[in-house]
């Protein structure tokens, strides 16, 4: 997009809104005239982001972002600490935390195996996933249902399994709500492979 009509220093803000994720040209133009438009939004988001930046830090034990070290899930000795959740992002253990179902510890790979993209077990926490399995015995994958989760997982499985840890994967399909018509066939295999008796 074109920034010469606008101020360097709206243009500049402009097309930094632009390079967050979803956030389109138009959308980034939008939220830099509002907050230009709410100085007091825009100096608390300033002073947030600042703060942000500098205070979270990765959990030396589980890699989740946290403000403390270690985080507050790895401090908590009620957990299980048997069992073990491999996520792809520190938001994914919010969402699976906000179930209250899975009472184990987490680990956070921070993205997924990508040769495409040149990210291999060397740019994710692999080696420090493999040093906390201590006491483990089973390792739930939590990873997307992408193509690059699901080749992570299986990286992960054969690493895993010869330890004798059991490897287990979330079960993948159709939502709750959701309408078989609009469901595409891989999304219906797997709900099919994860059925179980009622």
């Amino acid at each position: 997009m074109d920034f010469l009509q606008y101020p360097q220093p709206l243009a500049d803000l402009i097309s930094s809104l632009a390079r967050l994720p979803g956030i389109g040209p138009k959308t980034a133009g939008r939220l830099a005239f509002y907050l230009l438009q709410q100085p007091r939004i825009s100096e608390d988001l300033a002073k947030a982001i600042v703060v942000a930046n500098r205070d979270i830090r990765k959990c030396s034990i589980c890699s989740n972002f946290t403000d403390r070290d270690p985080c507050a899930l790895c401090q908590n000795t009620q957990r299980d600490l048997t069992a073990l959740c491999v996520v792809e992002h520190p938001r994914d253990v919010v969402s699976l935390e906000k179930t209250r179902e899975f009472k184990g510890v987490y680990h956070v790979l921070h993205g997924v195996l990508s040769p495409m993209d040149g990210i291999g077990p060397e740019q994710l926490t692999v080696d420090m996933l493999l040093k906390r399995l201590d006491g483990i015995k089973e390792v739930v994958m939590a990873l997307n249902p992408t193509v690059e989760g699901e080749a992570t997982s299986l990286y992960l499985a054969r690493l895993l399994k010869p330890l004798g840890i059991r490897v287990t994967r979330i079960a993948h399909g159709l939502p709750v709500g959701g309408d078989l018509e609009y469901a595409d066939e891989v999304t219906i295999a797997r709900a099919l492979e994860g059925r179980r008796q009622l």
